[in-house]
């Protein structure tokens, strides 16, 4: 069941907007609640492996004490929470386009059904009173971007919308230096969960440090609160997630990957927001395997730990809450 999301100030309607029951329950009871992206689901994972794994992704939000709330966009509705029939059209439907922020009003108006990126589900997430968001990983400055311009719309939305992104780093694929060099330019903070290197999607270490690094799902919704009691600033956080180094893709597979990979989209011409859909196809495809199992144990350990993390937030913002953020 869904209920209509009240008090919606950028909205001329909130017709436009239906949260799922269960979401709506834990936000008025003050529980946790994580936000996930709908695209992983129609354009990043094989079907039918894509219904398995949604319904995994959910129950570890659950294992990690929140509720989960999937996004997406559906005949000109944006759900904020999904029910089973919902995740199953998300999955199956051929017609399902890949929406990110700027594209979100167009489906809607025009009564089209989509599903929501990292940039997309951060804003429609922040929309809802949701704090934390889990995905796999980030979008950012594509490789040759000097010359194409080419940066994902991830950055510039989370440097605006305060969120926390659980991540496994940016795709391996991309300039991870530029990113991370984009992200501080935005003044956006990137903890480390319980490491102090970057990590590349597939990758644990990107060859990057990042600047801050936490130990626990407490600290992390610690920087959270903390940053929401000072109003220092709007944007939200990267909380970077590796792989056990032990389960990432091997590293020469891996590069050897990315260079066929990005041959391929050059001949291809594949630019744009295409480009990590293909790429994820060819990795699927020529990997044996390895890139969708790291895939999917990197999104449900994102999910684990943000459940955690929420759950955080949600105690640390409720009664007693500045005592214990003192402590």
């Amino acid at each position: 069941m869904s209920a209509h999301l009240p008090h919606l100030p950028h909205l001329p309607s909130s017709d436009l907007v239906v949260v799922h029951e269960d979401v709506r329950d834990a936000l008025d009871a003050g529980v946790g609640v994580v936000a996930l992206e709908s695209t992983i689901l129609a354009h990043g994972l094989p079907h039918p492996d894509n219904i398995e794994i949604a319904a995994q992704i959910e129950d570890a939000v659950r294992a990690g004490g929140s509720v989960p709330a999937t996004i997406a966009v559906l005949d000109g509705v944006v759900h904020i929470g999904l029910g089973a029939t919902e995740v199953e059209r998300v999955c199956t439907d051929p017609d399902i386009a890949k929406l990110s922020v700027r594209d979100v009003g167009v489906a809607t108006a025009l009564g089209r059904s989509g599903a929501t990126t990292v940039a997309s589900t951060s804003a429609l997430a922040n929309l809802a009173g949701i704090r934390v968001f889990a995905t796999g990983g980030l979008g950012g400055v594509h490789r040759g971007a000097s010359e194409t311009f080419d940066v994902s719309a991830d950055l510039g939305v989370i440097a605006s919308t305060p969120v926390l992104v659980v991540c496994a780093g940016v795709k391996s694929i991309l300039d991870v230096a530029g990113t991370l060099e984009t992200l501080e330019t935005l003044s956006v903070p990137v903890l480390g969960y319980r490491t102090d290197a970057f990590p590349g999607f597939y990758l644990s270490d990107s060859g990057q440090p990042v600047p801050w690094r936490v130990e626990s799902a407490e600290e992390a919704a610690r920087v959270v609160v903390a940053r929401d009691r000072l109003g220092t600033d709007a944007a939200g956080v990267v909380l970077a997630n590796p792989l056990p180094a032990d389960r990432q893709v091997d590293r020469e597979l891996h590069d050897r990957l990315v260079a066929e990979g990005l041959a391929l989209l050059e001949r291809e011409g594949v630019h744009g927001k295409d480009v990590t859909p293909r790429l994820l196809e060819f990795f699927h495809d020529n990997s044996g395997g390895e890139s969708l199992r790291a895939n999917v144990e990197l999104v449900l350990a994102n999910a684990r730990l943000a459940g955690e993390v929420a759950a955080e937030v949600a105690r640390l913002s409720g009664p007693g809450g500045d005592r214990d953020l003192q402590a």
